[in-house]
């Protein structure tokens, strides 16, 4: 029995960058969409309003400090920063981690997750005009470029605040059958990892979208999977007649595809697969893509700290009895997909407390 190290995500995104204020308009961040979201059926939690923190900044050390004291009352060990490389050294938000790096403050442990896929305008606007428009491309430029890149993050991988499993650090992939060349990407890695000294090879997590795809991400390299969380909630166990269906409530635009959030907990943990040692299951508090998506978005309805509690303890209870004890917690602050543990008007430090209680309770 172990306990369970629980790893939440974090987006770098609240702060103006200019690439945005060219896209979106001058000041834009994701507050903007989180602040003029209305709710599109009856019952539906929107607008969500932060408390604590505000609708803060970033770029300012004292809300940076408050959120790990946050994280730390959870019992959350650490964040994991959502990083954007997107080749040839271009680089987007990455502002608040280097200055949580080069200042080592907070002194609060982290890991890197590399979000590597291209920005389309659909992800932030329904504006029919740019609903498909690529704002920058993921590129894989080969050899030079994942060098270029490991070299611009070797401080963090030998900070002394960088999560390690197994003295490995972790280093999470979003999207990792985006391109053949990941398979290239792991190998040069790891033998840049080994070659700095830091350690002998990295502990590298490929965030999948189908339990099926575990094996397939293993041969690439990866030494785990961790799982979308929304892939377990499909409506209807026929894949063809689902994509039917969504494809039907976009071009109707009657309301977004709406699960109980009872219902979805249901599927978030499958012992038979995430008491796996090369699995990380996830937690998910909530979930609520309307803010950026609109009509076209995916909800968890009606989820709670109550029920998120629950969920929360079925899993840490499960990986307790692991070797393998890392927990993704999907996410920390993620306002614009309703997927955020941080104080909000209507529950407070209700999700907070809902994870501390869970890993004070559990048995290890």
């Amino acid at each position: 029995m172990s306990t369970p190290r629980i790893i939440a995500y974090y987006l770098p995104q609240f702060h103006t960058i200019p690439e945005n204020d060219e896209w979106w308009g001058k000041g834009f961040t994701e507050w903007r969409s989180v602040g003029n979201a209305k709710p599109l059926f009856h019952g539906h939690y929107q607008p969500r309003v932060p408390t604590d923190l505000g609708y803060y900044n970033l770029l300012d050390s004292t809300v940076r400090e408050e959120q790990a004291a946050l994280a730390r009352k959870a019992g959350v060990e650490g964040f994991a920063y959502w990083h954007y490389w997107f080749g040839a050294g271009k680089q987007l938000l990455e502002r608040p981690f280097n200055e949580v790096l080069n200042s080592g403050k907070p002194d609060f442990p982290f890991c890197l997750a590399w979000a590597n896929e291209s920005w389309m305008a659909k992800v932030w606007s329904d504006a029919s005009g740019k609903q498909h428009k690529t704002l920058i491309e993921q590129k894989y430029l080969g050899d030079e470029d994942y060098k270029q890149h490991f070299l611009a993050f070797l401080d963090a991988f030998k900070d002394s605040r960088y999560i390690r499993y197994e003295n490995k650090p972790v280093f999470v992939i979003y999207r990792p059958f985006d391109s053949e060349e990941i398979p290239k990407f792991i190998t040069l890695w790891n033998q840049l990892v080994k070659e700095a000294g830091v350690a002998d090879r990295f502990y590298f997590v490929a965030n999948i979208t189908s339990m099926d795809d575990k094996d397939r991400a293993l041969s690439l390299g990866f030494d785990a999977v961790t799982i979308n969380p929304t892939s377990r909630c499909a409506v209807t166990k026929n894949p063809i007649l689902e994509k039917i269906r969504k494809k039907l409530l976009i071009y109707l635009r009657q309301k977004p595809v709406v699960i109980k959030y009872s219902e979805a907990i249901k599927k978030f943990w499958i012992p038979d697969f995430d008491m796996q040692n090369d699995v990380v299951p996830f937690l998910i508090p909530q979930w609520d893509h309307s803010p950026r998506s609109g009509l076209h978005s995916f909800v968890f309805h009606k989820a709670t700290p109550e029920l998120f509690e629950k969920h929360a303890m079925q899993v840490l209870e499960g990986v307790a009895k692991k070797k393998n004890n890392l927990v993704f917690l999907k996410s920390w602050n993620e306002w614009g997909e309703g997927n955020y543990m941080e104080p909000d008007l209507k529950y407070a430090h209700g999700y907070i407390e809902a994870l501390r209680k869970a890993l004070n309770t559990i048995k290890v």
